[in-house]
């Protein structure tokens, strides 16, 4: 008996190990990846049942190691190339989000537990709350946000203009959950323990092939209930009202004023290499360039990529510490002068600023990395006063920035001893004008948050202007996830978004998040697009991000209120059991 005993457990548990496996590798190819250069979208809308219906199959224990393990299987998958970034850049991911689905995977089980029958609803609020909550504070990234999954589905993404990239990650999530409670409430006859999915799927294809009434006994579904079936009906005109929305709502700008933007994409990682690859690295982008002004003579902006330009501009021109920069940036100013249209270029902004690094030996030398806008009737362009400076605001945490050298001082000399480049976190949402275009630069992975484009909108920017280096993943799947999510930042605010990017995707997006122009990765080139400027504003950018934080106050409440019954219900029943003790020995006494 034993031995069957710990047959059938092992059995389980590679069942269980499977099941995990899969969602993984559903949740991996909802999203661009290596097989499928923009993901398989509708995979999205069914990629979290295997997990939800293994949750109603296991303890609350167990709960929390399968979710540690769908955390970091799914994102090792999904981000794979982020070994490439840096050292330590894919383990940090891969433990961060085996912590977080650790956590999250028993919430879920908790859910099901305290609601039985409805329990789908709680999991449905409160997933949407974690991939809001994940996206916040030091550790905030905004990779594998349901939502995204979407973002050639240019019908179902406009909602995004009133909720966020959250209302269409809440369309998408429903029916894995929904779904998963439906399997959970189908036996196979002759299989007590509930549904063996094998012998499910093996069962139903017989079915298929026998004639009509042949096997009505090879399983059994358990339907929904009333309530089950209205809420399934809610959710079917919620799509549907998704639907004629995004048929609606769409801009229509045919009359809009338009500027012609120049994206150069030079083709190379900027920070890979010395003196003699920067200076290769300027005629490429200055070729580039003069390409576009002969193509194009009226541009209205020329964009180069995130620190396109290795030598720090400022600080070289100013302080003048190592000659053969100073040389280099002379020949950038001096070319820009020469030049009747606005340049925006990524550059290391670098500063004296005793207070913020005291260290003498360090020449009390602040980096910023950040977007800087040279222009002949603004500025002083050949001092290499710029026009105009947006400094990064959110920064990439352990790579760009670790603020805890006190407290977590062995992971600080870690990330340094791994050659991590710190910057300094900007503080403004600037908005840049130049010829009665204003505008504004979130950098690299800024453009990943909604929160960020829609402070700078509400400042008055009329286009976003995206600098990105991701030549470094050697990756189409990260450029191109990168790029997914850009999209979302189009429609929520109403604004065209352009991406100037070192190796891909750079590209055009119009207010409805279509992508109306995009140069092919991996090449030298030059990317010129006529945008249009759109001033409306949505409800996205006016509200931000209410509807997570709703769903967040409803969870709570929701776990908090059930919770609270059930302790009150437990102590009623442990004092009702003395109370009967005590009568029962009052009695004996008698």
């Amino acid at each position: 008996m034993s031995l069957f005993n710990g047959r059938k457990r092992l059995r389980t548990f590679f069942t269980h190990l499977a099941v995990v496996v899969a969602g993984i590798i559903l949740f991996a190819a909802s999203f661009p990846n290596l097989l499928f250069e923009n993901g398989l979208p509708l995979l999205a809308w069914i990629v979290y049942v295997p997990v939800v219906w293994l949750l109603y199959r296991v303890s609350l224990g167990a709960s929390f190691f399968w979710g540690a393990l769908f955390g970091f299987g799914a994102y090792g998958l999904f981000n794979y190339w982020l070994s490439v970034f840096h050292p330590l850049a894919d383990d940090a991911v891969g433990l961060i989000y085996l912590v977080y689905f650790m956590f999250f995977f028993p919430l879920l089980k908790l859910s099901v537990m305290l609601f039985p029958k409805r329990g789908y609803i709680l999991q449905w609020l409160l997933w949407i709350s974690f991939e809001y909550l994940r996206t916040l504070g030091f550790l905030g990234y905004s990779y594998g946000i349901t939502g995204y999954s979407q973002w050639r589905m240019v019908p179902i993404i406009q909602i995004a203009d009133i909720f966020g990239v959250w209302g269409v990650s809440a369309l998408v999530i429903f029916p894995s959950l929904y779904l998963a409670a439906a399997l959970n409430r189908t036996q196979l006859c002759g299989l007590p323990d509930g549904l063996n999915l094998a012998a499910f799927f093996k069962l139903s294809f017989t079915f298929k092939l026998t004639e009509k009434g042949k096997e009505r006994n090879v399983f059994v579904f358990t339907p929904f209930d009333m309530a089950d079936s209205v809420i399934g009906v809610v959710w079917i005109a919620a799509l549907i009202g998704t639907l004629v929305y995004g048929a609606v709502s769409r801009i229509n700008y045919t009359d809009a004023p338009t500027k012609t933007v120049a994206l150069i994409q030079h083709n190379t990682d900027p920070w890979r290499g010395d003196m003699v690859e920067y200076r290769r690295n300027y005629e490429v982008l200055r070729r580039l360039s003069d390409e576009a002004i002969a193509k194009t003579p009226n541009l209205d902006l020329i964009v180069w990529s995130e620190t396109a330009f290795v030598p720090r501009i400022y600080w070289h021109i100013t302080y003048r510490d190592h000659q053969e920069s100073y040389r280099l940036i002379r020949e950038l100013l001096d070319y820009i002068a020469s030049r009747d249209v606005p340049f925006v270029i990524g550059n290391d902004d670098a500063r004296k600023e005793p207070d913020k690094n005291p260290n003498a030996d360090e020449n009390y030398r602040v980096d910023y990395n950040a977007a800087m806008l040279f222009a002949n009737n603004k500025g002083d362009v050949s001092k290499g006063i710029a026009a105009g400076i947006y400094r990064k605001f959110h920064l990439v945490p352990f790579t760009e920035s670790f603020p805890y050298r006190k407290q977590f001082p062995m992971i600080y000399d870690m990330l340094r001893n791994a050659d991590t480049h710190f910057w300094e976190k900007g503080t403004e949402f600037t908005v840049m004008e130049i010829n009665g275009l204003k505008f504004s630069t979130p950098i690299c992975f800024e453009d990943t948050f909604g929160y960020l484009s829609r402070e700078f909108v509400r400042n008055g920017a009329e286009l976003l202007v995206n600098l990105t280096n991701d030549a470094w993943s050697k990756s189409l799947p990260a450029q191109t996830q990168h790029l997914s999510m850009a999209v979302f930042r189009a429609v929520e605010n109403r604004r065209s978004f352009v991406r100037s990017t070192a190796s891909g995707q750079t590209a055009a997006i119009d207010p409805n998040g279509k992508v109306i122009a995009m140069a092919k990765p991996f090449v030298e080139a030059q990317l010129t697009a006529t945008v249009p400027i759109v001033t409306t504003t949505s409800l996205y950018t006016q509200y931000g991000d209410f509807f997570p934080r709703v769903t967040l106050f409803i969870a709570l409440s929701l776990l908090l209120i059930k919770i609270t019954l059930a302790i009150i219900k437990l102590k009623r029943r442990k004092g009702g059991l003395y109370g009967s003790a005590s009568a029962t020995t009052e009695n004996s006494h008698h």
